[in-house]
């Protein structure tokens, strides 16, 4: 396993479907040098997502292959869809960042608290349970795919307290500036020049 060196984090976005996890990781990514490791899945894009950026959209037999030659990090199924996050691109972002983030779901999540202790970082982000149905119908989301996400909404509102830092999101610009304070204070990089 890959051990992060001295001043490297990984910072991990949680929360519920559609509480705008990916939306501020992205945001808040723009203000420092920070880049995301997209997982593998099963499932279909989003008419929104892109492949490479959002997550890499494989079909199940290349997920199996993968899985089968130990090359997951980690890897979830989640109402027959699988998620997986591969260390080899966890290790080549670290070779030219010093801080990676990902958004995953509570498992996910779970699992790179334990294999990484302090240095990985959970954000839960959360709204309520009318608000995200709202932004996933707004993104065009199927249906079947809203009620799906609802399904697991308390199970995963559950996670808030495991987490070591939790954001509700009403207001993008103003919690993206909270995530981003917040993570200034991980690097530590001492950029306060306030002495005039």
């Amino acid at each position: 396993m890959y051990k992060l060196k001295d001043k490297e984090r990984i910072f991990i976005y949680t929360g519920p479907d559609g509480s705008g996890r990916k939306t501020l990781g992205k945001m808040v990514a723009t203000a420092f040098d920070m880049q995301t490791v997209p997982s593998f899945t099963t499932r279909s894009p989003r008419p929104f997502e892109n492949n490479g950026e959002d997550y890499h959209f494989v079909n199940k037999e290349t997920f199996q292959q993968m899985m089968q030659q130990n090359e997951f990090l980690e890897s979830v199924e989640i109402d027959g869809h699988f998620y997986g996050i591969r260390e080899i691109d966890i290790v080549k972002i670290f070779k030219k960042h010093k801080v990676v983030y990902l958004t995953l779901n509570p498992e996910g999540a779970d699992l790179l608290k334990q294999m990484y202790g302090d240095k990985a970082i959970r954000i839960f982000v959360y709204a309520d349970r009318d608000t995200v149905h709202e932004r996933q119908k707004e993104r065009g989301d199927s249906v079947e795919d809203i009620e799906r996400h609802l399904n697991h909404y308390d199970e995963t509102m559950a996670y808030k307290t495991s987490c070591e830092h939790v954001f509700e999101n009403y207001d993008l610009p103003q919690v993206s500036y909270q995530i981003s304070e917040l993570i200034e204070t991980y690097l530590d990089r001492q950029l306060i020049a306030d002495d005039y």
